[in-house]
């Protein structure tokens, strides 16, 4: 894997929506450092108290999910491209609100 340069990076922060789990292959595919990949995986758990904390794997419905948070991964792209991202989420609610507020940061630099 070539080392991460900014626009892989600006790549897969376009990927991503902030509502999705990225399997590890799905990760590699797209480039995201093997490093970031150990760090950020994680074994999902869905919830079934709203259909938006409800995990899906080809249309059907899992109890886990083992992968990586998108919008964790959108954050530490930002990081990266040099946002402050504690700076920029402060105030934004909703997972795809977040990632957006990161992608209109990253447009202004």
């Amino acid at each position: 894997m070539t080392p991460l340069n900014p626009t892989t990076a600006m790549a897969i922060l376009a990927q991503c929506r902030g509502d999705e789990i990225w399997s590890i292959e799905t990760c590699r595919q797209a480039n995201v450092p093997e490093v970031w990949i150990e760090e950020l995986v994680d074994a999902h758990e869905s919830g079934f108290d709203n259909d938006r904390n409800t995990i899906y794997e080809r249309g059907q419905l899992v109890n886990h999910y083992h992968g990586v948070a998108d919008l964790a991964l959108a954050i530490r792209v930002a990081e990266f491209l040099g946002i402050d991202t504690s700076l920029t989420l402060q105030s934004i609610l909703g997972r795809r609100a977040q990632v957006n507020a990161l992608k209109e940061e990253i447009d202004e630099i």
